[in-house]
């Protein structure tokens, strides 16, 4: 499982939570929300510390990662987090 993100993206979540170099965003799986791969779930985002990585990528110095536990969820795709210029957000792209 691959995880990649666009540099627009990671500027937005630089902003909206404000992050510096050396911090690490986590990717979760929550019960309930739209939009993913597993009928009931959604991914949640956080400011945390990693304990067992499942996948990790950085950029701008954030480590952005998933847990190992999470993986479940991907069902063998890979995330690409792309971002949407007229929203003005980060979007979940599963391929």
């Amino acid at each position: 499982m691959n995880l990649s993100i666009v540099e627009q993206a990671v500027n937005w979540y630089k902003t909206e939570l404000h992050l510096k170099e050396g911090d690490y965003v986590r990717f979760f799986v929550r019960y309930g929300g739209a939009g993913g791969i597993q009928p009931g779930f959604s991914l949640g985002v956080s400011k945390d510390s990693p304990s067992t990585v499942g996948s990790k990528t950085e950029n701008s110095g954030i480590t952005f990662y998933i847990e190992e536990d999470d993986l479940w969820y991907f069902d063998e795709h890979d995330l690409a987090i792309q971002y949407n210029e007229k929203m003005n957000e980060p979007v979940f792209k599963y391929n």
